[in-house]
């Protein structure tokens, strides 16, 4: 799912490591590719060589809470204490050792496994022994004792001159943060005072958890786990510590209190956090309301053919794909942020992928089934209704990934019916993935096979877009989660209307099986870059064949796909690349209309012929450039579309005659 726009920005996240997942076809020679933008990289440094003693992690924190005051942490194994009767994190470790035909651990010695079935036996030997990996590489994370000794210092130092400060009754007591900003922080003494500790433990143990030496998918969970625990804890998430919120339930006689129970209430009713005022949108009302028609549909989309806004358009028509985890209108939100509507009055003829909402109907449906079904179903439409040997097309986040594939699977069988590709916030290369490689590993994907994938019990099942949701929003706790429960529910407000999030609260549902090979064969994985490795419609699936012009762009703090991954794409095709690199996050980046004069963008240095091999070096000579990239595109779009020809008069053609009016019926089933 698409993030939101950032409301305050925040660390970047570290690089996978190589051991898991690397990405082939790096080498692959790239004459004449052109470079662009993007933001200066942040690389997790490697473990530092040290001589000094290590301390383990669970002894780092152990000491950290000694000195805030802390009850000590419990051993590792109290964290996975099982119920009576069943095996302890111990048992299933040295239950592991032997191997089993195939590289499967055997499981004999954990109790009450040896008599499952083939594929249950298998599922539940993979899930115990990636559960034994994990927890054996968070307990062997270390913390240098040198770190450990400093942390401890400035923490001691901090907290006195805090101390200090209190009793001194100082007017200012340095908070630092959006969520104490409101003045009934700084008027009781009290609160500002717990506000400041509260960051200064903070700040401390995500200081601990950034020191943490060991296997770097274990720092990344507990630097996560860290983080999540940081912002829940916040006193401003609580009645009884928020002073703002006291302030304003005494000033209304309880009706503030009122009101947020009664928000609640809805929310729990409705399945979701109101992250937006919701009765104030509807779709193809004051959202997606640029004028179309479907003109075509099977079970997984509807085609949308738009009203031209010009007399002549280009020859070369234009399809958009966007993904398939969120509803399309991100790209036809209101008439002054609307990428289609952009397009149209740039002369382009429009065409819009509407995905189908999934219902048990879907339930085992497969990824397959959306490159054949779906995204090729769409190219050849829209090349039948205009008439043309070939389009071009965009795909967005997922959508990108769905169409790289489509015609690299197209291309396998001979075919080349795309002229130009624009790729959007998208993976095709997926080593490096930021925050969202802590949820993935070999026991979560097993787990989501055998519940719901083709091997399940029932043969398939559905991925439930409000958990989808849940955990796009929590990659954001503060801004996405806490601010919520703060404003809709402590205060008893309303959140203001904003399209973006009423847009992000309209979530999916996807079919299980679809899902769970997606999450293999990328996230897991990383097979779909590596030429033939993956079989897809019955074809080996090789980037390197994508040889037509390629618009990349990447979003600069974008936490979902980070631009370091969307630039590895410029490093897989074997076609003509321009790289373009946009200020803000996975969203905000991507719509930015020119007349806002908004944000910036990177483009690739004056000089540069070739793009280079790494993000890195790509930005060291990358120069920016103020406000959108919608003009940059444009341009480089211009050129790939042929000359003006008269615009239709009509929607369709006489084998896709028109169905209904845009937006469509697709895009308003709700989750």
């Amino acid at each position: 799912m698409a993030d939101t726009p950032r409301v305050r920005a925040g660390s970047g996240t570290p690089s996978k490591t190589a051991s898991r997942k690397t990405a082939a076809g790096r080498s692959r020679a790239k004459p004449g590719v052109k470079a662009s933008t993007s933001a200066t990289p942040s690389a997790a440094p490697g473990p530092e060589a040290s001589a000094a003693p290590q301390a383990s992690a669970r002894e780092a924190f152990q000491t950290a809470g000694a000195a805030f005051g802390a009850q000590a942490l419990p051993d590792w194994a109290a964290f996975v204490k099982p119920a009576a009767g069943l095996p302890t994190w111990q048992d299933w470790m040295k239950a592991f050792p032997p191997q089993m035909p195939g590289g499967l651990p055997g499981l004999t010695g954990v109790p009450g496994l040896s008599g499952l079935p083939g594929n249950l036996g298998e599922a539940m030997a993979a899930i115990g022994s990636s559960m034994a990996e994990t927890l054996k590489s968070v307990a062997g994370l270390t913390v240098p004792s040198d770190k450990l000794k400093a942390i401890q210092d400035d923490y001691l130092k901090q907290v006195t001159e805090l101390w200090n400060q209190a009793l001194a009754q100082s007017a200012d007591i340095g908070l630092n943060d959006k969520r104490f900003a409101a003045p009934a922080w700084r008027d009781s003494k009290v609160s500002s005072f717990m506000a400041a500790v509260y960051l200064l433990n903070a700040q401390t143990l995500q200081r601990l958890a950034e020191s943490l030496q060991g296997d770097e998918k274990a720092r990344q969970r507990v630097r996560f786990a860290v983080q999540q625990w940081a912002d829940a804890a916040s006193p401003a998430n609580y009645l009884a510590f928020n002073p703002e919120v006291l302030k304003k339930a005494i000033e209304t006689k309880g009706e503030s209190l009122q009101q947020g129970l009664q928000h609640l209430m809805h929310d729990l009713k409705q399945g979701h956090m109101s992250q937006t005022d919701e009765r104030v949108f509807e779709v193809g009302r004051n959202v997606a309301t640029t004028e179309g028609t479907v003109v075509f549909e099977n079970r997984l989309f509807q085609l949308i053919e738009y009203k031209p806004l010009t007399d002549k358009v280009h020859a070369v028509p234009f399809l958009m794909v966007p993904p398939c985890i969120n509803k399309y209108y991100i790209l036809d939100l209101q008439p002054d942020n609307s990428v289609v509507r952009y397009l149209l009055s740039q002369g382009h003829r429009v065409f819009m992928v509407s995905w189908v909402n999934a219902d048990e109907s879907l339930s085992k449906v497969t990824w397959d089934d959306y490159i054949e079904e779906g995204v090729i179903r769409a190219i050849d439409v829209t090349r039948e209704i205009a008439g043309t040997p070939q389009i071009n097309a965009l795909g967005f986040c997922v959508g990108g990934t769905l169409i790289a594939t489509a015609l690299a699977v197209l291309a396998a069988k001979g075919r080349k019916p795309v002229a130009s590709l624009t790729l959007l916030t998208t993976f095709l290369d997926f080593a490096d993935t930021g925050i969202m490689d802590v949820f993935v590993d070999e026991a979560m994907v097993r787990m989501r096979e055998m519940t719901l994938g083709p091997d399940s019990p029932r043969g398939g099942g559905l991925m439930r877009g409000a958990e989808l949701a849940a955990t796009f929003s929590f990659l954001r706790a503060n801004d996405l989660v806490w601010n919520y429960v703060v404003g809709n529910y402590l205060k008893g407000e309303m959140p203001p209307a904003f399209d973006l999030l009423y847009w992000n609260s309209d979530s999916t549902n996807l079919p299980g099986p679809m899902y769970a090979w997606y999450l293999r064969h990328t996230y897991l994985e990383n097979r779909l870059c590596k030429p033939g490795s993956t079989t897809v419609c019955g074809e080996p699936v090789d980037f390197g064949v994508l040889d037509m012009p390629v618009f990349i762009y990447g979003s600069r703090e974008d936490h979902i796909v980070p631009w370091e991954g969307a630039y590895a794409s410029t490093q897989l095709v074997s076609g003509d690349v321009t790289f373009v690199l946009g200020a803000s996050g996975h969203i905000a980046g991507v719509i930015n209309p020119p007349e806002k004069k908004k944000r910036s963008h990177w483009l690739t240095g004056p000089g540069v012929r070739a793009l280079p091999a790494t993000a890195k070096e790509w930005f060291a000579s990358a120069q920016e450039q103020p406000g959108s990239w919608w003009p940059v595109w444009a341009e480089w779009l211009a050129r790939q579309s042929g000359a003006k020809v008269a615009a239709p008069r009509q929607p369709g053609s006489a084998a896709h005659r028109p169905i209904e009016p845009a937006p469509g019926r697709y895009v308003l089933k709700k989750a």
